[in-house]
């Protein structure tokens, strides 16, 4: 699929690697819809972005609000792309506390609820718009670019929440690409690494680079770009469908 002149919706696009992905997006000609929470950063990436960009406020996990967010990319052309970034850090709450106390059970579910929920409710949404748009010559109607994590693979304790949440979604992935592949959707997800996000930037300095130590080559946080770069490279690249690919450095984390 080409970049240049194509609608890409992307979740989480006012920041990080959202942001990063809808500016690479742009560079390429392609237009963008940002969908986030924030009023203020969304109104800053579009000033950033230029007349590339629009942004509707809308919530994942709500079904309305980012119906509405993809009325606005049928305005445009309708999305032949999205990328999810939208979601939220876990807990960090054990499995059972130092008193022998099983951890809450409301804080588990939100965390799925946000992140695995929230994707399926972006991955069935967008699908069933993609659905409707003709098919292009590389055979595509729709890529769909879903964001798991290495914690999936490699939790560490602390992470039984986050670490579920995003398991789920690298399952869904290949089973997602089978089921829309009659549709001539395809659906491929990233597992970032260490990302050096905004959430990343309030640590301090000395534990930022001990971070950076750990990841074998290159030995540094991932860039926002890199992840933007993949996303558009799964965007573009017409065979790969049903991948989980892991943006890492090589890196596998410790338990804790």
């Amino acid at each position: 699929m080409q970049i240049d002149g194509t609608v890409v919706l992307v979740s989480g696009g006012a920041s990080g690697l959202g942001l990063a992905t809808a500016s690479q997006i742009v560079a390429a000609g392609g237009r963008v819809v940002l969908v986030d929470l924030s009023e203020e950063l969304g109104h800053q990436a579009v000033e950033q972005l230029g007349n590339g960009a629009t942004f509707v406020a809308a919530d994942i996990t709500d079904a309305e609000q980012f119906e509405a967010a993809l009325d606005q990319a049928d305005e445009l052309g309708g999305a032949r792309a999205v990328v999810h970034c939208a979601g939220r850090g876990g807990d960090r709450t054990r499995i059972i506390d130092k008193n022998r106390e099983p951890g809450g059970l409301d804080t588990f579910a939100e965390v799925v609820r946000v992140n695995l929920i929230g994707t399926y409710n972006v991955l069935r949404l967008s699908a069933a718009r993609m659905a409707r748009l003709p098919i292009l010559d590389d055979g595509d109607r729709g890529a769909i670019v879903l964001t798991a994590s290495v914690a999936a693979f490699d939790g560490q304790i602390g992470q039984a929440s986050y670490s579920a949440s995003k398991a789920g979604i690298h399952g869904l992935t290949l089973v997602a690409a089978r089921d829309l592949a009659s549709w001539q959707v395809r659906v491929n997800t990233i597992a970032p690494g260490i990302m050096d996000t905004p959430m990343l930037g309030r640590l301090r300095q000395d534990i930022r680079e001990s971070l950076a130590a750990t990841v074998p080559h290159p030995k540094r946080l991932g860039h926002p770009d890199d992840f933007g770069s993949l996303a558009v490279e799964l965007i573009r690249n017409p065979y790969v469908n049903g991948e989980t690919i892991r943006l890492d450095g090589a890196i596998r984390m410790a338990p804790r």
